[in-house]
């Protein structure tokens, strides 16, 4: 029986060529994996889709690499139910099936948190990038999945350019909702902040930079990760947002930019597997394995 299990995708198990990517994977693993067992819990790492793992024989999973989850969602959601209903789910699967559609950002908006100005568009609707344009009179915008990760089907959309992409909307709003959403300039100007809380504390933050002529950030698409030291003001905004989630996350980390007025703004709430930059701080996997032995007892 084991106390806890790290849960990752099959790529991370036992790779057998590594390269700078696979490597920052498998440290951050191995941070938790170790936090975990310095509690004095039975850790172990394995892949979520793993069809000959007993889910029945762990008392609780927690969520770190499991980067294809969105890419393989109508798999990914039977086993969510089936697996909740086995052992302790980190963070909570509630918690999980609200933060994995991005409709949770109008739950918090509608809660007084600055976000992101967004509009949100159903599958199967019928208007077009050009109306939202004429709607909100923006001068650029961002286009993505509501369910989604590590930009996938992210589009950086102008009056002028939006034309080139309305197949592609089509395609996507023929099985998925879409979210539209302004472009904040200071995505490129001065990058996006994450905060890290575990247990509901603030750990560690970092500044992530866009490569020079995009507007993502992560690292796989060539942006860069600084460490950043966190304002006060940035980290108020950070616990106002988890106390105005309808949830208590074990874990969360929180994207933050400055809109186009100034203010601090929520980007993501992210509560499934964010990275969480261990290998920046690592007494924060401490933190973590700390707050899921206190939910084991």
């Amino acid at each position: 029986m084991f106390d806890i299990v790290v849960l990752t995708q099959a790529e991370y198990i036992n790779p057998k060529k590594v390269d700078w990517y696979i490597q920052n994977v498998l440290d951050e693993d191995n941070y938790v994996l170790e936090a975990l067992r310095a509690q004095g819990l039975k850790a172990v790492k394995k892949d979520w889709a793993d069809p000959e793992f007993d889910w029945g024989s762990t008392k609780a999973v927690i969520f770190r690499t499991t980067w294809d989850y969105f890419d393989r969602y109508p798999e990914f959601k039977p086993w969510l139910a089936k697996v909740s209903k086995k052992c302790l789910l980190i963070n909570s699967a509630e918690t999980i099936k609200w933060n994995i559609d991005k409709h949770y950002l109008r739950d918090l908006a509608d809660a007084g948190l600055n976000v992101a100005p967004s509009h949100f568009i159903k599958r199967g609707s019928s208007t077009t990038l050009a109306d939202f344009f004429e709607k909100t009179g923006w001068k650029e915008a961002v286009l993505k999945p509501t369910i989604s990760g590590a930009a996938r089907h992210t589009y950086r959309l102008t009056p002028e350019n939006s034309s080139k992409h309305e197949t592609i909307f089509r395609e996507l709003l023929d099985s998925e909702d879409m979210i539209f959403q302004e472009f904040l300039n200071d995505i490129t100007e001065f990058g996006e902040i994450s905060l890290m809380f575990m247990g509901g504390e603030y750990t560690h933050s970092v500044r992530k930079i866009a490569k020079a002529g995009d507007f993502r950030v992560q690292d796989d698409h060539g942006g860069r990760v600084v460490v950043h030291e966190a304002t006060g003001g940035e980290v108020g905004f950070g616990l106002e947002a988890l106390k105005k989630c309808p949830y208590t996350p074990t874990y969360a980390r929180i994207d933050i930019v400055r809109d186009n007025s100034g203010e601090l703004s929520l980007c993501e709430l992210e509560l499934i597997e964010p990275e969480l930059w261990f290998r920046n701080f690592p007494p924060a996997a401490g933190k973590l394995a700390q707050a899921c032995k206190k939910l084991l007892q």
